[in-house]
């Protein structure tokens, strides 16, 4: 049933409860029934089940098929298993395996801390006694008694209250204390209205009440946010997608030639079975960029380092990736955008406005009327406006040793550090105090000198005044110029301020009654306050709309909140929408909305993850923004998820992709354009290596088909080495003499112009028309200059040569198309020293490979200055073709 909108006595009888709480006895029983009050865990996580999955891939299934045809082998008369091949693969198989499982067991359990944020202990009252119970065993029908400081234990409907105001920020984004009632409220009132209700997680500030507890658990509005998280599966990214689909076309493609080829030798050459599934074996094994999973996990956790520098901590690896596609981010408002502080921005005294510069986390900041600065002096009524308000006051400044500055309501110590601006710090000493009730709506205090400070509403301030200082006279305070003051109060709540009265009376008598006291007053002015954008924050956004990122607000805030510092950021006020208004639109009507409109004020839970929807349904790449429990269903659900680290609930960034560790708007910028420079690594290092891949298939391929058909040397020779290259050659190229430079190129700078593009499309991939161009041309261009080497090889001397002269040829000739590949980014050969180290490594390797013992366990023989004169030619061959048909594909994508 709708509880906030029902009265008292209906919402008891609903629960079968009384003001005097329920038994002993009857508690228990519903706690059987309803079980604890707490949030449930999710699905524990299998180390075992994480392990598995790294090995559920096409392409590692591929690998195991040729790691079992390579024992296989052996059951053919007269030949041995082809044991270094197996053991190449399983090892290297195990090796991506462990990686990717160090790297993916992380704990995604943000049901945990929700379970975490549950306060221990309750206040009940069972037997019409109050007794404190943990808060597991609070149960529907409870009556709980809340103070100033209490953690609300469960949802709750109020049946009493006195003074009490809580703080619901982490659960509704509304960054105002809210004064709670037990009046019933409107149906449709959105949760931060309900005014009458105590929600779980949320905490008492001030004040006292009695609820009657109508939801426990997963039933609250935390719970249900909780389910939310809980069915928010963890969805692919769309580059993991590719690199699956990837592995997919790679495997069919090879299967497809595996059956060719073996079709061919069978039914048009004498070769065996035999020859045959070795020949498979090593398409296998040529085809399969072995080292491109650990590539990509390494290249995307130094991405990810090189983020933390920049105060951005991110949780999930695929993520760094995806920053460089985002093109919209839906942004909370409070401690997002703004400073989640209270600060004076504005007062009416004398007769004058002024407008109070600077933030509220220090004194620092002037007061100017009509763009010049001011000074306060013991006779302006400015000075009298800001002693009444840090005198009728009860904040105060923290010690040194505490990690906040003040303790107290933020609305009062926005009113103290306005004091302090004005350099006001009256030598007072407070002798009574009538204090705040959201009855009374103000709050007075007598001081040692005889003078009463009073604050509150303006409009209830005004009423106990009967003069008004001006000009630093006291005058009587006519009608006109009442209205006055009323119509200026108007004006800055119409600008969003939080607006503040303030008056004072000398020779009061602190003994006297209360009304005595407050009569008779002499109004003094207004302070207008508001949670201010952070200052950098400005900037930032519009340097993410310059890269072609859309930002959206979206908040819990109210309309005019919302809309007044939305214009101060540079938003557009103009058609924002509030939860209400989304709630009236189809999911069609609102994908429509959202294309338009820039502010959404006063949302929920379920408003955030409806407009999230609605710009993913829209074909965007979205990275949402928030801090608190509220923010978590949309945090876990958005392509990047992005909480903040100081004010950020423990839910908000266990449900979150990354944390910004400075609660800085402007490091979204900064982590965009690093994703964006890892995706163009990224790209360099797959076109890269399945250049690789695509040469040593069509080496592979052709030359079999050559050699078998052209060339009685090859086809003459037995079965167990009639290969163009062996899987041990082939696995030292895909994994060490291609994975060094790749690694390389995964920490490449990032291009001059990153920040410059637009976003790259939702559907423009890794493999994209030119990257696969590329990869065909080089790959064509290795098969035709190779090919020719081996055979003259071949011809020349013997088989093992011409292995070793394709094997040889084919790592130097990396560190040709490597820089081909950079040179459309516009790097230089120099400009990543550790391309340099890694092609520097690899030649020595090569020739450690070719000049050692080990040679014999790749099957190799050491070449001479012959041998080295012709791959010398070939190099030099595959350079020009090389240069030429870059040229050619630069004019072609151009055209």
């Amino acid at each position: 049933m709708g509880w906030h909108d029902t009265s008292i006595e209906e919402v008891l009888e609903a629960v079968d409860s009384d003001p005097e709480g329920l038994s002993d006895a009857e508690a228990g029983r519903r706690l059987e029934e309803y079980g604890p009050n707490e949030i449930r865990e999710g699905e524990e996580i299998s180390p075992v089940e994480i392990f598995v999955d790294q090995f559920r891939d096409f392409l590692i299934y591929l690998l195991i098929f040729a790691a079992i045809i390579s024992l296989a082998v052996g059951l053919f008369p007269g030949h041995e298993p082809e044991y270094a091949d197996a053991i190449l693969i399983v090892l290297i198989l195990l090796a991506n395996g462990i990686f990717g499982f160090v790297q993916d067991y992380r704990a995604e359990k943000s049901i945990e801390a929700l379970k975490d944020l549950s306060t221990p202990d309750a206040t009940v009252i069972r037997d019409g006694e109050r007794h404190t119970v943990d808060s597991t065993e609070v149960v529907p029908g409870d009556v709980i008694a809340v103070e100033g400081g209490d953690a609300v234990p469960a949802d709750a409907r109020l049946i009493e209250s006195s003074s009490l105001e809580t703080d619901e920020s982490a659960l509704t984004g509304e960054s105002t204390q809210v004064a709670k009632d037990p009046a019933p409220v409107d149906e449709d009132a959105p949760l931060a209205e309900r005014t009458n209700m105590l929600y779980m997680n949320t905490s008492a500030v001030r004040g006292r009440g009695r609820a009657v507890v109508t939801e426990t658990g997963m039933d609250t509005e935390v719970g249900g946010i909780a389910e939310q998280i809980t069915e928010a599966e963890d969805e692919q990214t769309p580059f993991q997608q590719e690199v699956d689909e990837l592995g997919k076309t790679i495997g069919y493609g090879i299967m497809g030639i595996i059956v060719i080829v073996a079709l061919i030798q069978l039914l048009f050459t004498d070769a065996g079975i035999l020859s045959t599934l070795l020949v498979a074996i090593t398409l296998a094994v040529a085809a399969v960029p072995e080292g491109l999973p650990a590539v990509v996990t390494l290249t995307l956790a130094l991405g990810s380092r090189k983020l933390l520098g920049k105060n951005a901590l991110v949780r999930r690896l695929p993520v760094v990736e995806s920053l460089g596609s985002v093109d919209v981010i839906l942004t909370d408002k409070t401690g997002t955008l703004t400073e989640d502080r209270m600060t004076v921005t504005r007062i009416s005294a004398g007769g004058d406005t002024y407008d109070v510069t600077g933030s509220s986390a220090n004194p620092g900041g002037e007061f100017q009327r009509d763009g010049e600065t001011v000074e306060t002096a013991a006779t302006d009524p400015l000075e009298a406006v800001l002693t009444c308000g840090t005198v009728c006051n009860n904040a105060e400044r923290a010690p040194e040793d505490e990690d906040r500055e003040f303790f107290g309501d933020p609305t009062e110590v926005a009113l103290k550090i306005s004091a302090e601006k004005g350099g006001v710090d009256p030598d007072v000493e407070r002798v009574h105090e009538i204090p705040f009730t959201s009855e009374r709506k103000r709050m007075t205090v007598v001081a040692d000198d005889g003078t009463a400070y009073m604050k509150g509403a303006a409009e209830v301030v005004l009423e106990r005044c009967d003069r008004v200082l001006e000009d630093g006279e006291v005058v009587e305070l006519t009608d006109e110029r009442r209205r006055e003051i009323l119509d200026r109060n108007d004006e800055f709540a119409g600008d969003a301020l939080r607006v503040l009265g303030f008056a004072r009376k000398h020779d009061a008598d602190p003994d006297a009654a209360d009304d005595e006291i407050e009569d008779g007053m002499v109004f003094l002015g207004l302070q207008g306050m508001i949670d201010p954008a952070r200052e950098e924050v400005p900037g930032a956004v519009q340097d993410c709309r310059d890269a072609g990122i859309d930002v959206i607000m979206i908040t819990g805030d109210n309309l005019e909140t919302a809309k007044a510092i939305g214009a101060e950021i540079g938003f557009d006020p103009e058609g924002a929408m509030t939860g209400a208004d989304v709630d009236e639109l189809t999911d069609e009507e609102l994908a429509d909305a959202v294309a338009d409109v820039e502010i959404f004020a006063r949302v929920s839970p379920d408003h955030k993850v409806r407009i999230l929807e609605a710009v993913l349904a829209n074909g965007h790449d979205v990275a949402m923004t928030g801090d608190g429990v509220n923010d978590a269903p949309a945090l876990k659900r958005a392509d990047v998820g992005v909480s903040m680290g100081q004010r950020g609930t423990d839910v908000a960034q266990q449900s979150s992709d990354m944390v910004l560790r400075d609660d800085n708007f402007a490091t979204i910028r900064d982590a965009v354009a690093e994703g964006r420079g890892i995706f163009d690594n990224i790209r360099k290092f797959v076109n890269f290596m399945l250049s690789a891949n695509a040469g040593e298939v069509l080496v592979v391929f052709l030359g079999v088909l050559i050699g078998s058909a052209f060339f009685p040397e090859f086809a003459s020779t037995s079965a167990s080495e009639a290969l163009i290259l062996t899987p041990v050659m082939l696995l030292w190229i895909n994994l060490v003499t291609d994975g060094l430079p790749a690694l390389a190129l995964g920490v490449d700078p990032k291009a001059d112009d990153i920040m410059d593009r637009p976003p790259r499309g939702a559907d423009e991939s890794v493999i994209n028309r030119r990257v696969m161009a590329s990869i065909l041309t080089i790959g064509t261009l290795l098969a035709v200059t190779g090919l020719p080497l081996f055979f003259y090889g071949l011809v020349q001397e013997r088989l093992v040569v011409a292995q070793t002269l394709l094997f040889t040829f084919i790592v130097a000739a990396e560190m040709i198309w490597v820089q081909l590949i950079r040179a459309r980014y516009d790097l230089s050969v120099f400009s990543n020293r550790w391309l340099i180290a890694a092609i520097a490594s690899t030649i020595v390797l090569q020739l450690g490979v070719l000049y050692t013992p080990v040679n014999q366990f790749f099957g190799v023989v050491a070449l001479n200055a012959t041998h080295w004169s012709w791959i010398a030619v070939t190099f030099v061959a595959f350079a020009i073709l090389g240069a030429l048909g870059g040229k050619a594909l630069e004019r072609a994508f151009e055209a």
